[in-house]
């Protein structure tokens, strides 16, 4: 039984660092594809920035986007990264909740 507890707990630790990681990573993107739209250099396209959000990656896209004042005006992104977090957010609770 003990050895199941510290599998769950560093399947745990995995998750969290994966968490964290995913949205170092997020608020990366929005500062470089900010940087090369300044620059006139080839940007991140929008589909890599929602894949990274889907990825775990909505907290980091979210405040890169405002902390950069970056795809502000796009309503895809205003609208869309928050309502991927908040998906994301009610099925993570929903598993805590089932298992």
């Amino acid at each position: 039984m003990e050895y199941i507890l510290s599998l769950a707990k560093m399947n745990i630790q995995y998750i969290i660092l994966y968490g964290i990681l995913i949205n170092l990573i997020g608020v990366g993107a929005m500062a470089l594809d900010k940087y090369k739209s300044q620059k006139g250099y080839w940007r991140i396209s929008e589909n890599t920035l929602f894949l990274i959000t889907i990825l775990g990656g909505g907290i980091g896209t979210i405040f890169g986007m405002y902390y950069f004042r970056h795809k502000t005006k796009k309503l895809k992104f205003t609208i869309g990264f928050p309502t991927i977090l908040i998906g994301e957010i009610i099925l993570l609770i929903y598993i805590i909740i089932k298992y």
